[in-house]
């Protein structure tokens, strides 16, 4: 899991990173209520830093909030689930491109697989997957294409969790990852830029093949 932005206070890091993990990790399901003094008490800090916190969160599309309801683990509707992907296809790809052509330190994308191959279950698998993905665009060279992706990633861990509970293809994107990190590995960008465009297409003709109709 990325850091949480450098500019919020410590306390607030952590219970932002608490509150994404337990989303990301399923321990908060889609729709389900954040009350500020529940996840206070259970995190032992005050409302402060957990408002501050779900407001982050609510920028990067993990949670939605209501002037009446209060703040909502975001549950995933198949148009902006869609949306993410096509953002994730125009601009992921080429800033994988890029990272390959500037980088030669693939240990941690490395790893990350061998992680996911170690999980014991989804969320784990999930987190892992969410790491590979990082380590291939964050030598992109470009910080606010960094930022948008990392927060496209995000929302994308909430897509693939559902996706895969209901048609598992886990086996194939594992392979589909071992070929990017090959590709990368050899230094062949366009390759890797290739390889990364099938595989969210993949992905995306997998699951939303309908919405092409």
């Amino acid at each position: 899991m990325g850091s949480p932005p450098g500019a919020l206070p410590s306390r607030t890091e952590a219970v932002l990173a608490a509150i994404k993990h337990a989303i990301l990790a399923g321990e908060l399901k889609p729709g389900q209520p954040l009350v500020e003094t529940e996840l206070a008490a259970h995190l032992g800090v005050s409302k402060t830093p957990v408002r501050e916190a779900l407001k982050t969160l609510a920028g990067t599309g993990l949670v939605t909030t209501s002037p009446y309801k209060g703040g909502a683990v975001r549950e995933m509707d198949r148009a902006h689930a869609r949306c993410i992907y096509d953002m994730r296809l125009l601009l992921e790809p080429v800033a994988a491109g890029r990272t390959v052509a500037a980088s030669g330190d693939w240990s941690a994308a490395r790893r990350a697989l061998e992680a996911a191959d170690r999980s014991a279950d989804a969320a784990e698998r999930s987190l892992a997957n969410r790491v590979f993905h990082r380590e291939m665009y964050l030598g992109c060279g470009n910080p606010l294409l960094v930022r948008t992706l990392d927060d496209l990633r995000d929302q994308t861990a909430l897509v693939s969790a559902a996706a895969w509970a209901q048609r598992p293809s886990w086996e194939r994107e594992a392979a589909e990852h071992r070929a990017i990190l090959a590709a990368a590995e050899r230094g062949k960008a366009e390759e890797v830029r290739n390889l990364m465009r099938s595989h969210i297409s993949s992905f995306v003709a997998r699951n939303f093949a309908e919405d092409a109709a």
